[in-house]
């Protein structure tokens, strides 16, 4: 079916995808399927043309070799950079757990010295005034006899 492009045109040949153009000697050819670039015997990869007309075989593999690059090269970098960031952020959290707990000890015992120094201001007043019942002192005086 493309050999009956030959000797037309290029974009003639092109508009039936199985085929492919071959500048060395003005052909339309099939395009070999079982192999996934045509043979150097066929038409040599600069000469060779098929989708378009104005990109040779050769720079068309090779684009499409760098997009295929550029696109696992990419894949790669996003997947190391997600990894890191959720090993990152899986410590964070941790890091930051346990400094709370330890600003919120340190306040507890602040407050709890706070509290026991308050205690201790208000039994000397208790005892200045004598409301506070000395269990040490056997004299103390009691309050409901």
């Amino acid at each position: 079916a493309c050999s009956q492009f030959s000797q037309s045109s290029c974009e003639e040949c092109l508009k039936n995808v199985s085929c492919l153009w071959c500048y060395t000697n003005n052909t339309c050819i099939d395009y070999p399927v079982r192999s996934i670039i045509p043979s150097s015997s066929l038409c040599s990869l600069s000469n060779a043309r098929w989708g378009v007309c104005w990109i040779n075989f050769e720079a068309l593999i090779i684009a499409i070799a760098v997009i295929a690059g550029l696109i696992l090269v990419s894949i790669t970098v996003c997947c190391c950079y997600c990894c890191y960031c959720r090993r990152r952020s899986k410590s964070r959290p941790d890091e930051e757990e346990e400094w709370l707990a330890r600003k919120r000890e340190e306040r507890r015992l602040q407050s709890l010295q706070r509290m026991h120094e308050r205690k201790l201001k208000h039994d000397e007043i208790r005892k200045k005034y004598g409301l506070l019942q000395d269990s040490d002192n056997p004299y103390s005086r009691f309050e409901n006899e």
